[in-house]
């Protein structure tokens, strides 16, 4: 990991994806392309059965310091805290609550948390490590 070379203290403006959560390499923590059973890195080459892939967190957040709009992607388990789970256990929730709810359009039930998300960070001012 890189280390932390200034500070930033600004506030969220708008997230810029509804995908918060990827499939990730173990090895280099790259996404993974997941076919029904079956994962694929196609950076390392790491392989394996798509029910073991492992999860992470990645945010984009569009912030906004006194002068100046910034884009910035905020990975890994820096974001538990926020999300009160690892990105690992809020998957399994999600698909907890597809499978619970009938759900078959996975975009479906991710409007719900995109709310969320956007209500717990617009307009809040944070200190970013860049």
């Amino acid at each position: 990991m890189n280390s932390v070379k200034g500070l930033l203290a600004a506030s969220v403006i708008s997230i810029q994806n509804s995908c918060f959560i990827y499939p990730a390499c173990q090895n280099c923590l790259s996404r993974l392309i997941l076919n029904s059973r079956r994962f694929n890195c196609l950076k390392c080459g790491c392989t394996g059965e798509a029910k073991d892939a492992s999860y992470r967190y990645r945010l984009s957040l569009k912030i906004a310091d006194t002068s100046d709009l910034f884009d910035i992607t905020v990975f890994g388990s820096c974001l538990d805290p926020f999300f009160g789970v690892t990105a690992e256990n809020l998957q399994r929730y999600i698909q907890d609550f597809n499978q619970l709810s009938g759900e078959t359009n996975a975009e479906a039930s991710t409007g719900a948390l995109v709310q969320a998300v956007e209500t717990c960070f617009i307009g809040k001012r944070f200190i970013f490590g860049l």
